[in-house]
Parts: structure tokens; C-alpha cells; sequence
């Protein structure tokens, strides 16, 4: 019981109930928890503004358009997967991808000459919201290699 009374006077002395009644408890939840929805359908526009792109490719790189082209036809429980395989948490914050800090920096995977791009998933430094993307040859590839490692890359560490 002593836990619990120091836990609610620590949270109140942050946060006074009185200013706590002013929010509905969605808005509360959002704002402790980021949004349980994703945002709705993402858009390619919004996905270009708000992700970086950083060794070996550029905003224009054939890999960067496929990635955004499979993210923006994702359905929510996707969205939430591929949210979850980058950043470790299954929610955007308040602000979606627009507040997502570090922003999601999106890299190209590299392998020896003899290896075969297609062959590989994508991997993630989930600490940095860092995504290491194969070049892969055509959009059915990325769309199957992102899908495969989001569901598999759910809770733990194997595809960093």
C-alpha cells in the first residue's frame, strides 16, 4: 500500500488531478502511450517529410520509392508490425512519424559482391528508429522481405 500512496503522490505532484480532469482519457492514453492507432493511412508524401534517408541511398533511390509505395498500401495491424520491427514499441507517438525522434533513417543494407540482394531481409537498430534496407530488385520482393521480417522481428532482437 506505501508503494502505491508514494506512487500517486509523485504522479500527482507531476501531474495535479485538477489539471488532469481537462483531458478526456483517450486524449490521457495518447499522451502517455502514443496513439493505438497509427494515424490512419499513411501516404507517401507524409512518409518522405518525415523519414531520412542516409548511406547509399537517396530520397530517389528505387529502394526508398518501393519502401514507401509498400508502407503507404499497409492496413493497420501492418502499420503496427512495421512500427513495432523499427522503433521496439507498437505505437507512434503523439504527432505520428512527424514527432518520431530520432526520425525513421532509412540505410542500404550491404553484402559481399557473391551474395544476392533478395536473399536477405531487412534489418533495424530499433534504439535509433534505423532502418537497413536491402536494394532489392522489384517492388513484390520488398513488399514480402518488409512483411516477413516485421512479423517475425516482433519481440525480439534476431534481425538487428
Amino acid at each position: 500500500f506505501r508503494q502505491m500512496e508514494a506512487f500517486r503522490e509523485g504522479f500527482e505532484s507531476v501531474f495535479p488531478p485538477s489539471q488532469l480532469r481537462l483531458f478526456f482519457p483517450e486524449e490521457l492514453e495518447a499522451v502517455f502511450c502514443g496513439h493505438a492507432q497509427t494515424g490512419g493511412q499513411w501516404d507517401v508524401k507524409t512518409l518522405a517529410e518525415c523519414c531520412r534517408t542516409d548511406h547509399g541511398y537517396t530520397p530517389d533511390s528505387r529502394a526508398i520509392r518501393f519502401l514507401y509505395e509498400v508502407m503507404a498500401k499497409y492496413n493497420s495491424e501492418e502499420q503496427r508490425q512495421f512500427i513495432q520491427f523499427v522503433t521496439g514499441s507498437p505505437r507512434l507517438p503523439v504527432g505520428g512519424f512527424k514527432s518520431l525522434t530520432p526520425p525513421l533513417t532509412i540505410v542500404r543494407k550491404t553484402f559481399d559482391p557473391s551474395m544476392k540482394t533478395d536473399d536477405f531481409l531487412p534489418s533495424v537498430m530499433t534504439c535509433v528508429n534505423y532502418l537497413k534496407l536491402p536494394d532489392y530488385t522489384t517492388l513484390e520482393i520488398m513488399r514480402e522481405k518488409s512483411r516477413i521480417a516485421a512479423q517475425e522481428g516482433q519481440h525480439s532482437f534476431h534481425l538487428s
